[in-house]
């Protein structure tokens, strides 16, 4: 409704995105006209996968295809540090003909203009980047510097962070044309029978009656923010 230009449709945001399952993306697409871009990662934790987490991953492609994914979202390290070149070949055969956009797997290479570089050469359409920093702000230098490295061979955009209070000072400082963030904020559950005593995840996982949801004020005041800008 405020007006964004596209969607990254994850689960799991405490640990930074997962895989949505295949019907939320069903009831996704059935309520947006904009394009859902759906992220591929299995699990949390790092960017390393094994031979079986790689199958999962191709399945999860096809099964998103499927079900009418605009673009798919993905990242993949090696040990060192670096892009899987040979892995992101596989993916991005099994995405194509859709756009893809290589995560903030990139915030943990070792060589961040190396590493775009790579991504160019792959053909990744976007790079998600709060400029291998705590957020984009923090590391809004180095995302300047990819942007100017990318002179328009592939979409550099800041991520990580990302509010009402610092969305004007990023765009203007990294120059770049798109920006991703969540808008999130907390609802407060519906439940009124509450049991204390009980948690479904780990100590750092969400409470369970505390709800975050998208915002559409702070959407729609984003998207001013940047219309005024670009």
């Amino acid at each position: 409704r405020p007006g964004m230009d596209d969607v990254e449709l994850c689960a799991g945001l405490v640990e930074g995105g997962t895989t949505p399952s295949m019907g939320l993306l069903q009831v996704v697409k059935q309520c947006v006209r904009v394009p859902v871009f759906v992220m591929i990662r299995p699990r949390g934790g790092d960017f390393l996968y094994s031979d079986r987490e790689v199958e999962v991953m191709k399945a999860d492609i096809r099964l998103a295809k499927l079900h009418g994914a605009d673009g798919l979202v993905f990242g993949a390290l090696t040990e060192d540090g670096r892009i899987d070149t040979e892995l992101c070949t596989a993916l991005l055969a099994v995405c194509r003909p859709l756009p893809v956009t290589f995560h903030r797997a990139f915030d943990m290479v070792h060589d961040p203009l190396v590493a775009l570089e790579t991504l160019i050469s792959l053909g990744f359409e976007r790079v998600l980047t709060s400029g291998c920093d705590s957020s984009a702000l923090e590391g809004l230098s180095l995302i300047k510097r990819l942007a100017e490295q990318a002179k328009g061979r592939i979409v550099v955009v800041p991520g990580g962070g990302i509010t009402e209070r610092n969305l004007q000072r990023i765009l203007e400082g990294s120059t770049a044309a798109e920006f991703h963030c969540s808008a999130r904020s907390a609802r407060d559950s519906g439940m009124k029978f509450r049991n204390p005593n009980v948690a479904m995840g780990a100590s750092f996982s969400a409470p369970e009656y505390s709800i975050k949801v998208a915002d559409v004020a702070k959407v729609r005041t984003l998207n001013a923010i940047a219309k005024n800008i670009l």
